[in-house]
């Protein structure tokens, strides 16, 4: 409204103001813009100068935020606020001397404010001059109002806050006294006698102080710096000093731990054998699950870790025959849960150690006998984190948003066998959960928990309708096609062919490129060998062994045999029916099932697939190259059923219209003249009805004039991987004008740069900047 009117509209405070404003809604650009128009028109503002120093504040400009206030408190030197921003930035960037003037500054201005005196004598404090620190800090406590035998929680911390400067200042006797002096007005009574303690000790009053530690640990007799100040007091200077004041407290606090675990820190050799003795069976025999989080700072020591591995693998073995800690012992047996704290035990050293596979085996016996106990389950799961690869931890959790991304990277690598991988474990996972239902069908009914059980079949039902399943079972299909159109070959054959028609060089070269290859690919083999073998040791054990027997383990999933498979048309077909199932509203569900059934030559079942996907969409671009790929693969095969034949005459007749294939590409390209995923669509099938049309054919996939909208990183990248896989022939340099045209108009896509043409069709959307192994190491 100020700003509107024509008398006010470059007032520089309330552009100053808009611009803060507008800075607060996100707008930083025009915030900055109105401030310094403000700042222009009224320099001399302290309101302008305080604004743009907030927004420098904000930026996070803190050195150029101070500046702009400094600015404005030449304007206006006893502004409240400007010096309380100010002193807010100079603590933060730790500029001490300037905070303490403008502390003194905002004391001045309001010196019956508590914050104004609280915060001048910090500023002393932090720059460590104690005697003005703790003056101002007397003067302010003078004017408290307190009863003495009042308790007021922030006198109370007013009081131990002029302490701790006096203990800071080496003032021992001072502080002692301040602290005795206004004991019955602090709230924290255990901090009192904690200060009491060392001042003493610092006084060299070393009875009062032995007292005084004496009655900490009365009351807290877990507390490890009380017995250390209570060593100090007593002045011990022998091993057996120490160790006899530990075993008399022991005596008198048999409940503590800390009595009996701290003279395992100082008893060497033998000594220390008969204490983790004693230690280890009074805990094993309770039942103490933090035992080796206790014990675990002494893992420092190889000749301590050594006995602690001895005793309790003794004790294990023990146990297990003769319920004793030892087969030498008589009297009352140990219960069954020593065996599990002593395996629990175990599992965790082993851990510590590093030594996984022992560490599993001890966790996996207590899970066998005590399969209710969480902290078990915590325990493995720990092993397996430090223990295994993330894969495998990944997998074992059902992660599956990380397997399917990691699905369509080895899909881009051309890593297809570890792709499929992951297909078959995400696949593995719905499984899983589909035949974790079966418990509840006698439970839900005995139970009476009906509504939800009708709930869980029903869900169950459509389990695989899910995003995760649709994108791996995609990806499987669109894998198993590739490999049935591109078999992997024989690598060793294919090293044969290519050594033929080579000179003596050119063969000496090739064969040492060989042997380097091989030798990469032994230490690769080598590596997943191992990988494979620790995920079978490391494999989970059913709970149940009659469901282990009924459902056996799983087949293992290599990725060199899932590449290779014999029948990838089945596979993919494994994939593919629950899609058909339950995703029959996606048409690329029926455009996979129409590429399957065209390499098996099924083609009602491939008219079935193209009518479905026409009745969703039938401009789709891949569904107009299965139309002339069916039609021409139904005009070439004549010796088709004539009642089959009649069928498909029928209904590819309401599909062309009586248009022959070439009319019929024509009308779709000149009806998405603008779409370049059309385009290339309506190219390819130029191309694949008539191979002399291939320079045309180019001209419209490769355009990119103003009139195309979809020229997205996504599309043009299709575009390229046509010119490299052979879907217009052989035209490496139609695709190399096509990849400068991209590079100028997407600089910074990699699949654009140079020398990407060497790169075979699967890797174009890699980013070639990147060490191939590397990157597959970090997926």
């Amino acid at each position: 409204m100020i700003l509107s009117n024509p008398k006010f509209a470059e007032h520089g405070e309330t552009l100053a103001m808009k611009g803060l404003t507008l800075n607060c809604l996100g707008k930083k650009e025009e915030a900055y813009e109105f401030v310094r128009k403000g700042l222009r028109n009224d320099v001399k503002s302290h309101v302008c100068w305080h604004v743009y120093g907030l927004l420098q504040r904000s930026d996070k400009k803190y050195d150029e935020a101070i500046k702009c206030y400094r600015n404005a408190l030449k304007l206006d030197k006893d502004n409240l606020q400007i010096l309380r921003d100010l002193s807010l930035l100079q603590i933060q960037m730790r500029d001490l001397e300037g905070y303490r003037e403008t502390r003194y500054q905002l004391l001045q201005l309001r010196p019956t404010q508590r914050a104004s005196w609280i915060g001048y004598a910090i500023a002393y404090h932090l720059l460590k001059d104690y005697d003005m620190a703790l003056k101002l800090l007397e003067e302010f406590r003078q004017t408290q109002q307190v009863p003495p035998n009042k308790i007021d929680y922030e006198y109370s911390e007013l009081i131990l806050y002029q302490n701790q400067v006096m203990r800071e200042a080496d003032l021992f006797q001072e502080s002692l006294e301040h602290i005795e002096t206004y004991e019955k007005q602090i709230c924290d009574k255990l901090l009192v006698e904690e200060i009491k303690g060392e001042m003493l000790l610092k006084l060299g009053r070393l009875k009062e102080a032995s007292e005084v530690f004496k009655n900490l640990i009365d009351r807290n007799a877990e507390n490890w710096c009380y017995y250390e100040g209570l060593e100090k007091a007593l002045q011990l200077s022998t091993l057996e000093e120490r160790l006899q004041i530990y075993e008399e407290i022991s005596k008198q606090h048999p409940r503590a731990i800390s009595p009996r675990r701290l003279p395992l820190n100082l008893a060497p050799g033998e000594k220390f054998r008969e204490l983790m003795d004693k230690f280890l069976r009074v805990n094993f025999s309770k039942g103490c699950p933090p035992l080796f989080t206790t014990l675990k700072s002494l893992y420092y020591n190889t000749e301590k870790i050594s006995i602690i591995q001895e005793l309790v693998t003794n004790y294990e073995a023990s146990l297990k025959t003769c319920d004793f800690f030892s087969p030498y012992e008589n009297g009352e047996k140990e219960p069954p849960t020593t065996l599990l704290w002593v395996q629990y035990f175990l599992a965790q050293h082993f851990d510590k150690l590093g030594q996984y596979s022992l560490a599993l085996d001890y966790i996996n016996a207590a899970i066998a006998s005590t399969p209710t106990l969480i902290e078990l389950f915590y325990m493995k799961a720990k092993i397996y984190k430090e223990g295994t690869s993330a894969m495998e931890n990944l997998n074992e959790m059902q992660c599956m948003w990380f397997q399917t991304e990691c699905i369509s990277a080895y899909q881009r690598l051309g890593r297809y066998g570890d792709a499929l991988k992951k297909c078959h474990e995400v696949e593995r996972h719905f499984f899983e959960i589909t035949d974790d239902q079966f418990d509840f069908h006698t439970y839900c009914m005995r139970k009476m928990t009906l509504r939800a059980y009708v709930d869980l079949l029903r869900l169950e039902d459509v389990l695989r309708r899910h995003a995760f399943y649709f994108k791996a079972a995609r990806s499987a299909i669109e894998i198993y096609l590739k490999l049935y159109d591109n078999p992997l070959t024989n690598e060793s054959k294919q090293q044969e062919i290519n050594s033929e028609n080579l000179s003596a060089k050119e063969l000496k070269k090739m064969l040492s490129k060989q042997r380097r290859a091989q030798k990469k690919a032994k230490l690769e083999e080598e590596r997943k060998h191992a990988e494979r073998e620790r995920q079978q040791k490391n494999q989970k054990k059913k709970r149940d062994e009659e469901e282990e027997e009924a459902s056996g383990l799983k087949e293992e999933l290599i990725p060199e045999k899932l590449e290779r498979i014999e029948n990838p048309l089945e596979e993919a077909i494994k994939f593919l029916i629950p899609l058909k199932n339950l995703v029959a509203d996606n048409i690329d569900t029926h455009l996979l099932a129409f590429e399957i059934y065209f390499r098996k030559g099924k083609f009602l079942l491939m008219l079935q697939s193209v009518k479905r996907a026409f009745a969703i969409n039938n401009n789709h671009p891949w569904l107009h190259e299965c139309l002339i790929k069916f039609s021409k693969s139904v005009s070439n095969h004549s010796n088709l059923p004539d009642i089959v034949s009649k069928v498909l005459a029928q209904e590819m007749q309401k599909i062309f219209v009586n248009k022959d294939l070439e009319s019929f590409n024509e009308d779709f390209l000149k009806h998405n003249a603008t779409s370049l995923q059309h385009l290339l669509s309506g190219a390819k099938m130029m191309y694949f009805l008539d191979k002399s049309r291939q320079e045309k054919a180019i001209a419209i996939a490769t355009r990119l004039d103003e009139t195309i909208k979809d020229k997205n990183v996504k599309t043009l990248l299709k575009v390229s991987e046509a010119l490299l896989d052979g879907s217009f022939g052989n035209c490496n340099s139609q695709y190399e004008e096509y990849r400068v045209a991209c590079h100028n108009l997407l600089p910074f896509t990699s699949a654009f740069l140079p020398g990407v043409s060497e790169v075979d069709s699967h890797n174009v959307a890699l980013n070639h900047a990147v060490n191939y192994d590397v990157l597959a190491n970090e997926i």
